[in-house]
């Protein structure tokens, strides 16, 4: 039970630190990877759908949001909203290589759903980057452990 708990941790931990709420599962991942006592490929997978799963979430926010944007309660003023969508419009899809971004992240993946993103697009980019990054992390990590 032990170790389903451990990578249900990481699970959530790469969840939540790819929504908008801050957080942090690089460093999860790489104390996992530090202990040695679990697979590497699994956690980068555990790690990796955890992360990619909480985008999609941004990405739904993003399609509802403009469903919202008059209501008095609603948390982007216009003038932020816009400029996403202006950054967005700049920038394009190619922008959701860089969603594993710390700070700048979790806004791409919003803006994507902003934007009207193709969702097999936004799928396919943003699992490439958050994937990735989990990959690199890993050979650092364990690269390290061998010097």
């Amino acid at each position: 039970m032990g170790d389903l708990s451990a990578y249900l941790g990481l699970f959530l931990s790469a969840f939540v630190a790819a929504t908008i709420l801050p957080a942090q599962s690089e460093t999860v991942l790489g104390v996992m990877l530090a202990l040695g006592k679990y697979s590497p490929a699994l956690l980068i997978t555990v790690a990796s759908v955890g992360n990619v799963l909480g985008s999609m979430v941004n990405y739904v926010l993003g399609r509802l949001a403009l469903s919202y944007r008059h209501k008095r309660w609603f948390p982007a003023k216009p003038q932020t909203l816009e400029r996403a969508q202006g950054w967005y419009s700049r920038y394009g899809r190619w922008s959701l290589l860089l969603s594993w971004v710390p700070l700048i992240g979790d806004p791409i993946t919003v803006a994507a759903g902003v934007m009207r993103e193709p969702f097999w697009r936004f799928l396919v980019l943003v699992t490439i980057a958050k994937v990735g990054r989990y990959v690199v992390l890993a050979g650092v990590v364990l690269n390290l452990g061998k010097a």
